[in-house]
Order: structure tokens, then C-alpha cells, then sequence
């Protein structure tokens, strides 16, 4: 697959599918606020009138997963768009040139056997959609781009899924978190 078909854009304006209903700085500097932020499949070389800042990142393999994880992914994992899933989270995530320098095998030790993401993750599922962009060989100013869906009904298990995250060790090497909660305009 050729990397223009896994390449995704998160055009922040004052239009877009999606309706901005909060948008937090969890740690770092913020983003210029928008109204609005549109997902578009491919590269955006022309931003729109209204648009304050464009976000890019490419969809890949999954990493740090073992083969059952994987196939327990494969088969829960929902599909995004779908109809009841009016909610979105868009956290673009930045992690401190430590974790960088840290060999892939610590990287997947803290990741997932300290901090235990994937089955964390793998507990809210099929309630809660996801899709993450790689952004951190891209030159952009987040090295991850987490997107999410869900629908009204399991916004507190969202809620609950980011608040367990935040308090793993993999946690202690993001320098920059934007937390922005959406509704489907």
C-alpha cells in the first residue's frame, strides 16, 4: 500500500465533519483553538479559508502486539463511521526524545508489559473505535495522532479508558498531550 492511500490530514478551522465541544491542553503548549476539525484521507496541500492548523499522520502495522493480541484485535476491533458513534477524540500526543533513545524492546516493555496499553485498550473495545497515525518521521509536531469514536452512551468509559492511561508509566515520556472532544456536526 502506497503511503498517499494511509496518509490522513486533521484540518482544524471553522468547518469540518466534526464540531470541537472541548479542547484541553493536558500537558506542553496548546493548539491555536478551532470550531471544527475535518478528517481527510490523503495530504491537504491547500488548506481552506478558516483553517488554523493541519495535523498529518500515516496509519501503519500494528507494533508492540503479540500474535494473539493481534487476532483478538482483528476480530473485536469496530469499524469507524459508524452511525451511533456521534462522539470523537482527537489526542495528538508527543513523546520526550528519552523515549526515542530507548531500544524498541524497552520501548514495547514499558508500553505493554509496565504499563499494559493494548489490554487496557483491548477493555473498551468494540465500545470505543480507534485509529492511530504515526507522525513522529513526518517532521510534524506530534509523533502520534490517536483517533477516536464511540457514541454518547459510552463517553464515561472513554472518559475512563484516557484516565487510566494517563496514569502508566509510558505517561511519564509524553511532553505534549491536546485532548479535543467532538460531536458529528
Amino acid at each position: 500500500m502506497d503511503i498517499s492511500e494511509r496518509l490522513f490530514s486533521f484540518v482544524g478551522g471553522a468547518t469540518g465533519r466534526w464540531q470541537v465541544k472541548r479542547m484541553e491542553t493536558v500537558i506542553g503548549s496548546p493548539l491555536a483553538p478551532s470550531s471544527h476539525i475535518d478528517v481527510v484521507e490523503g495530504g491537504v496541500t491547500l488548506p481552506r479559508d478558516g483553517t488554523v492548523w493541519v495535523l498529518r499522520g500515516v496509519t501503519s502495522y500494528e507494533r508492540y502486539v503479540n500474535t494473539s493480541e493481534q487476532q483478538m484485535l482483528a476480530r473485536i476491533q469496530p469499524p469507524l463511521d459508524r452511525p451511533q458513534a456521534t462522539c470523537a477524540a482527537l489526542i495528538p500526543i508527543k513523546k520526550s526524545a528519552v523515549w526515542w533513545a530507548l531500544a524498541q524492546d524497552t520501548r514495547h516493555a514499558i508500553l505493554e508489559h509496565n504499563s499494559h496499553h493494548i489490554q487496557i485498550g483491548m477493555q473498551y473495545l468494540p465500545a470505543v473505535a480507534r485509529r492511530l497515525h504515526h507522525s513522529h518521521d513526518m517532521a510534524e509536531p506530534f509523533d502520534f495522532l490517536t483517533w477516536f469514536e464511540y457514541a454518547p452512551d459510552d463517553a464515561e468509559a472513554f472518559e475512563q479508558l484516557t484516565r487510566t492511561l494517563r496514569e502508566t508509566e509510558e505517561w511519564q515520556y509524553v511532553e505534549r498531550e491536546i485532548d479535543i472532544r467532538l460531536i458529528r456536526a
